[in-house]
């Protein structure tokens, strides 16, 4: 019979704000770049705040 790796498993806790913002950066750059605009990347910044209750 084959032998399989072990699954790793994953946490269930929530990411630290930081990890977070790390995370969401990358894309807020594009969104800088593509739209041209500081603008652009405050309104969807926002547009998270809300969704996440903030």
């Amino acid at each position: 019979m084959a032998h399989t790796a072990p699954r790793t498993l994953r946490r269930t806790g929530r990411r630290h704000p930081l990890v977070a913002t790390l995370m969401a950066l990358p894309l807020a750059v594009l969104l800088l770049v593509v739209f041209d605009g500081w603008e652009t990347v405050a309104t969807q910044a926002s547009s998270v705040g809300v969704m996440l209750g903030r």
